[in-house]
């Protein structure tokens, strides 16, 4: 099972999540507290190991914005937040996760609908935030559904329910954020190898 980290904004935690093995570190460009600018990412990422994945988060980017993020380099992946279209998530060349907010089997029925991006990331939706909400989704909603693609598990996941989300959902990976922080974007080592311990351990289980 694959782990993202996501809403990294501090070096050391960058640091932290790589310690643990952490599969790829997710930095939002997309407003939000936890934004960040590309002269960060470049700061954060600085002397990363080969094999760690990067992945830059955005919601409804103009196709400048898309030029930089691809030019600069520094991501090997671009999550989609907002209302895109395939044609456009399809237009960047390097791997895509389209995200969807989810808060009832119609939501789920539009994101397996789509077509496009390399994954799908399957989040919270509270109101009409489709994403970043920290609030898990009803995971009973995916029982007995296909996917048919790659896809994460996101929405407020961490220590606490990470082991019944796993066991509900047994998705190919999962996505973390607010549930190991101490404020927006500050993330709480402790928290984070735990989230780690966790899943990890679930990945030799008969799930």
């Amino acid at each position: 099972m694959k782990i993202k980290i996501c809403g990294l904004t501090r070096r050391e935690d960058v640091e932290t999540a790589l310690s643990l093995g952490v599969d790829a570190l997710g930095f939002i460009l997309a407003d939000s507290p936890r934004k960040v600018s590309l002269e960060d990412v470049s700061s954060l990422v600085e002397g990363l190991p080969p094999f760690s994945s990067t992945v830059a988060v955005v919601a409804n980017p103009s196709d400048s914005d898309l030029r930089e993020i691809v030019s600069s380099r520094l991501f090997d992946c671009v999550q989609f937040h907002g209302s895109e279209s395939p044609e456009i998530v399809a237009s960047v060349p390097i791997r895509t996760i389209k995200a969807f907010g989810i808060a009832s089997k119609e939501d789920l029925d539009e994101a397996l609908s789509y077509g496009g991006g390399d994954w799908l990331l399957l989040d919270g939706r509270v109101g009409r935030a489709t994403g970043g909400t920290g609030r898990p989704f009803d995971w009973k909603i995916l029982r007995g559904r296909q996917i048919g693609r790659p896809w994460i598990l996101a929405g407020g996941l961490g220590p606490d329910n990470l082991e019944k989300a796993v066991w509900t959902t047994t998705p190919p990976a999962v996505d973390l954020n607010s549930a190991l922080e101490t404020a927006p974007g500050i993330k709480d080592g402790n928290r984070m190898a735990r989230a780690v311990e966790i899943v990890r351990g679930l990945e030799g289980e008969e799930l």
